[in-house]
C-alpha cells in the first residue's frame, strides 16, 4: 500500500448523504473507501472527512484545502463545484481558474489527488436546459484538470448506471447507499486496489411508473425537497450553515459499519 494516510474534501457528494449508520450519520463512499485502504494498510492508516453539505467551491476552497494541505496526507479526494453550478452567481471562468489551481497544490503537498466528473444528475431534476451546460463545463475541467497535473480521474459522467434512479435518494440529487457503493468501488478501481464485486454491480432498473403516480410522486418530491431548496436559496442559508466535518482530524481509522 503506498497510501498510509487519505483526506476528503468535499460538500455532501463526499460527507456522505444519504447513507446512514444506524445511528443516523452519514458513512458515504469515502468512508467505504478508507475503511478499504485501512484493511490493506494496516492499523496506523489515518483519514479524515472534511465535507460539508451545502459549502460551495469558494467555502471548500477556504477552510477545507488549507486544513488538508496542513495534514500532509498521501491521498486526498476532491469534489467541489456542484452546488455553485445549481446558483444565479456561478461564474464559470473563475471557478475553471481556481479548480485547476487548488489541485495543483495538493499535487505541490505530495499527495496523489482523486478528481471526479460528476454524473448526469439532471436528467431527472427541473432545470436541466439551464444547468446541464455548466455540468458539461465543470466535468470538462477536471478532465482537462487532472491530465495536466496527474491527477486521478474517476469518471463518473461516462458510466450510464447512474441513469438508474435507484442509485439516487428519494431528494433525486443525493446518492442511495447503493450509489454510494458504486462510487466507492469505482475509486477503489482507479487507485488499483480491489473491493467487493457487489458494489459495482448493476442494479435493474425499477418498472416504469404509472403516468398518474408518477407525477404524484413529482408532486410530492417539489414539496418536500425542492420548495425547501428555495426557501434557503431566496433566504440567503445553506443546509450546512450549522454543520461541522464529521471526521475532522487525521486520526487512525476506527471500524466503520461496513455497508449491507
Amino acid at each position: 500500500m503506498r497510501w498510509r494516510s487519505f483526506v476528503a474534501v468535499g460538500d455532501s457528494f463526499t460527507e456522505g448523504l444519504d447513507d446512514a449508520y444506524p445511528d443516523g450519520s452519514f458513512r458515504g463512499w469515502a468512508d467505504l473507501v478508507a475503511t478499504r485502504l485501512a484493511a490493506e494498510a494496516g492499523p496506523d492508516f489515518a483519514y479524515a472527512n472534511l465535507a460539508i453539505r451545502g459549502r460551495t467551491f469558494p467555502s471548500v476552497v477556504a477552510e477545507q484545502v488549507p486544513a488538508a494541505l496542513a495534514m500532509k496526507p498521501d491521498l486526498v479526494s476532491f469534489a467541489a463545484g456542484g452546488n455553485d453550478v445549481l446558483r444565479r452567481s456561478f461564474d464559470p471562468d473563475s471557478l475553471v481558474s481556481r479548480f485547476d489551481e487548488v489541485v495543483g497544490r495538493l499535487r505541490g503537498g505530495g499527495a496523489d489527488v482523486v478528481l471526479f466528473r460528476f454524473a448526469d444528475v439532471m436528467a431527472r431534476l427541473p432545470g436541466q436546459r439551464l444547468i446541464a451546460p455548466r455540468v458539461a463545463l465543470l466535468n470538462r475541467a477536471v478532465g482537462e484538470t487532472a491530465e495536466r497535473h496527474g491527477a486521478i480521474l474517476v469518471d463518473l459522467y461516462a458510466d450510464d448506471t447512474y441513469l438508474n434512479p435507484l442509485l439516487w435518494s428519494t431528494d433525486r440529487l443525493h446518492l442511495s447507499p447503493a450509489g454510494h457503493r458504486r462510487v466507492a468501488g469505482q475509486v477503489l478501481t482507479a487507485l488499483g486496489v480491489g473491493c467487493d464485486e457487489e458494489w459495482l454491480l448493476v442494479p435493474p432498473h425499477p418498472e416504469p411508473t404509472p403516468w398518474l403516480s408518477a407525477r404524484t410522486a413529482d408532486l410530492r418530491w417539489a414539496g418536500q425537497h425542492l420548495a425547501p431548496w428555495i426557501t434557503r436559496r431566496l433566504t440567503g442559508r445553506s443546509s450546512g450553515d450549522t454543520r461541522t466535518a464529521k471526521r475532522p482530524t487525521l486520526t487512525p481509522l476506527t471500524p466503520l459499519t461496513p455497508p449491507s
